[in-house]
C-alpha cells in the first residue's frame, strides 16, 4: 500500500512516516520544501506520479495567533491547499485523510462535542481549517476528516515541551484553568489513523486521548510525571490576552470511533506518562 504524507516534517507527520514505514507501507513523506500544497500544478504532478492508495494531509498553517493578522495566508494554505490535495487525490482514486482541529467549535457547549455537533469557529485559524473540511467534503468521495486537539509529541514544539523548558527557568508558573480539552499524544493519534485508513468507514472522526483536563491540570500532571517541583498557579484566559480567541470547552466525544467499531484511545494521563519516559530516554 502506497501512502503520501503531507506535512511530513511536523510533529504528527514525522510520527506517521515512522509508523507507516515500520508497518511495511511504501511511504512518501513531503515537507514544505518538497511539496508546496498551495501550488496546484505541483500537487497534481506529485500525487499523479506516486499514484498512492492513501493521502494523509497533515500539512497546515498552524500559527493560531498570527493567523488573525495573516488571514490570506491561513486560508491559502488551510483552505485552498487542502482543495488542491483533495482534487489531486480524488483524480487518482486515493483515500484522503484530512487532519482538522477542535478549533472548528466555539467552546460554548457544556457536554462533549460529537462529530455531528454544529461547528462555529471563533478564530481565523479555526475558520480556515473548517473551510478545508468543506473542500474535502465537496471535492472528494472517500475521505476521513480527523479532528484532533492539544497535540504533543517528540517532534516539534508543543505545550509539554514548553512546560518542561519553563520549569528549568522558573520555580513558579501561571497556567490558564478555564480552557478545557483533550490532550493527544501523536503516537496514539498516528496509530488510530493507521487503523482507520485500512477501512472504508469514511466520515468525520474525533480522535484524541480519552478523558479531559484544563491546561492548568495538564501542566500539573506534566510536572508530576516528570518528577519536577514547580509551583503552578491557576489563572484565567483574561489574565493572558492573546490575538486569537480559543474555545473555552473543546472536549471531544469519540462517537464515530465507538459506532464504527474502533478502539477508543487510552486516557490522556497514561499517554503523557509514556511520553515523558520516552523523552527522558
Amino acid at each position: 500500500m502506497k501512502v503520501i504524507v503531507t506535512g511530513a516534517k511536523g510533529q504528527l507527520g514525522t510520527d506517521l512516516v515512522h509508523l507507516l514505514a515500520d508497518r511495511g507501507y511504501e511511504v512518501y513523506g513531503y515537507g514544505r520544501e518538497e511539496l508546496d500544497i498551495t501550488n496546484f500544478d505541483q500537487v497534481k504532478q506529485v500525487i499523479s506520479e506516486v499514484n498512492p492508495d492513501v493521502v494523509i494531509h497533515a500539512a497546515a498553517y498552524t500559527k493560531v495567533d498570527l493567523a488573525e493578522s495573516e488571514p490570506d495566508q491561513a486560508f491559502l494554505i488551510n483552505a485552498y491547499g487542502t482543495r488542491n490535495v483533495a482534487v489531486a487525490s480524488e483524480a487518482v482514486g486515493a483515500k484522503l485523510v484530512y487532519i482538522s482541529t477542535d478549533y472548528v467549535f466555539d467552546g460554548t457547549a457544556t457536554t462533549p462535542y460529537n462529530e455531528f455537533a454544529l461547528t462555529n469557529p471563533l478564530s481565523v485559524y479555526g475558520k480556515s481549517k473548517l473551510a478545508g473540511e468543506q473542500f474535502v467534503r465537496d471535492l472528494h468521495s472517500k475521505f476521513f476528516i480527523v479532528r484532533t486537539s492539544w497535540v504533543y509529541g517528540k517532534h516539534g514544539n508543543n505545550f509539554v515541551k514548553t512546560m518542561l523548558r519553563l520549569a528549568q527557568e522558573r520555580n513558579e508558573l501561571m497556567v490558564v484553568n478555564d480552557q478545557v480539552g483533550c490532550p493527544t499524544y501523536t503516537v496514539d493519534l498516528a496509530n488510530c489513523i493507521l487503523e482507520i485508513i485500512q477501512t472504508e468507514k469514511y466520515g468525520i472522526y474525533h480522535v484524541s486521548n480519552s478523558g479531559h483536563c484544563s491546561w492548568y491540570e495538564f501542566a500539573k500532571a506534566i510536572f508530576e510525571e516528570a518528577g519536577i517541583e514547580v509551583k503552578v498557579n491557576p489563572c484565567t484566559t483574561k489574565d493572558f490576552p492573546r490575538p486569537a480567541p480559543r474555545p473555552a470547552y473543546s472536549v471531544f466525544e469519540h462517537m464515530a470511533l465507538r459506532l464504527n467499531g474502533f478502539n477508543e484511545m487510552r486516557n490522556w494521563r497514561e499517554a503523557l506518562k509514556e511520553f515523558i519516559v520516552q523523552i527522558k530516554l
